[in-house]
């Protein structure tokens, strides 16, 4: 039998987890001018799909120390799903060989029109989740790790390289609602978030990047404490304890009524429209007597209700409503004067839940298949 090769851990710093700082002091012990590092992070962000090799206006030297001394990702591309001109999800490996998701989604042109550039990117922040919402694949393996603040940042990096816009940013909005719940990783999302915020970085205005929630209440307040005008949606799926607790185990430790407080706090903090994420369950929550107290809730937050048919995650029971109790459901909230949408699931015939694409590799794995 051959010895065994024992691989020695990548030690270089991911590139995009870098300030503007931390680049000058690098550069500063090399002897190379403070102006690279706005050159190095205009490259790394705004082009990057170039690589290192591409960073023209760099000297082959300093581009080579660049490689040795960066990880230029932290995660590679393991699977994709989708067209171009529709919506698109990614599977990533990271450096431990966990897997998380990403979604692309384009504009609907019904809300945008034809000609709108509009692209909504949703992202990760864990491997796994911890909080077994009864609806989501992404718990279903139990929670794994957070992500580090680069593995959040590249996720949308990784994205752009693969549409191949030399030059030219596609993705212009952020919903942060893939797998995990964000606010249990509080501090390296903020810190991605400053990065993709960032004149020097992704350069998306915080008012384009919103952050999805299952209801962690001390974390919403903490958030409504900081400066940064990020939009907020919460994860809600129920409008009275009794059904939501079915749904979202979360309920029993921050009930509506902490919550909507706290939302009430946010919203009040931000002067920004909450959004109320439903998911649309047959037998559980669409029944239209349970869209008053919704219209309520929403009246009280000053919030908009967006509808979501329930799409099936093998190990849930349950199923989506017919199209018919979609609409009126949703005719119910109009007539209460609630702002509402129903979004017809883009990604329904592509593992859309979120998880769904990761467990679905992960057995494939297991059981030795490609």
């Amino acid at each position: 039998m051959p010895p065994s090769i024992t691989v020695p851990p990548d030690v270089r710093l991911p590139i995009a987890s870098q300030s503007p700082a931390q680049l000058r002091d690098w550069l500063a012990a090399r002897n190379e001018p403070a102006y690279r590092a706005d050159q190095i992070l205009q490259w790394v962000h705004q082009q990057p799909n170039a690589g290192w090799e591409g960073m023209t206006n760099l000297s082959a030297d300093l581009r080579t120390a660049l490689a040795d001394a960066f990880k230029y990702s932290t995660v590679q591309l393991a699977r994709k799903q989708g067209a171009a001109d529709t919506t698109q999800k990614f599977l990533w490996q990271l450096a431990d060989q966990q897997f998380v998701e990403s979604v692309l989604i384009p504009a609907n042109p019904a809300l945008y029109g034809e000609a709108s550039d509009r692209h909504t990117l949703c992202v990760s922040t864990q491997v796994g989740c911890a909080y077994g919402c009864k609806f989501c694949a992404s718990g279903l393996d139990g929670f794994k790790r957070n992500l580090e603040p680069a593995e959040i940042v590249d996720q949308v990096l990784a994205v752009e390289r693969t549409q191949g816009r030399a030059g030219q940013r596609m993705v212009n909005n952020l919903v942060i609602m893939g797998m995990g719940e964000p606010l249990a990783n509080y501090d390296n999302l903020l810190a991605a978030l400053e990065i993709l915020n960032a004149e020097w970085g992704a350069n998306i205005g915080a008012r384009k990047i919103t952050i999805s929630t299952s209801g962690l209440v001390p974390e919403i307040r903490q958030l409504a404490a900081q400066p940064r005008q990020f939009r907020l949606a919460i994860s809600l799926h129920g409008a009275t304890d009794s059904v939501r607790e079915r749904i979202m185990p979360i309920n029993r430790k921050y009930p509506l009524a902490d919550l909507a407080a706290a939302a009430e706090e946010y919203q009040s903090a931000k002067n920004g429209m909450i959004t109320l994420e439903y998911i649309l369950i047959e037998g559980i929550n669409d029944a239209v007597s349970e869209a008053p107290e919704l219209a309520r809730l929403a009246e009280r937050l000053r919030a908009k209700v967006n509808l979501i048919p329930y799409n099936r995650v093998e190990g849930f029971d349950w199923e989506r409503p017919s199209e018919p109790a979609q609409d009126a459901f949703l005719e119910a909230l109009l007539a209460a004067g609630t702002k509402a949408t129903l979004r017809r699931e883009k990604g329904h015939d592509i593992d859309a839940a979120c998880g769904q694409l990761r467990l679905r590799t992960e057995k494939e794995l297991a059981a030795g298949t490609d």
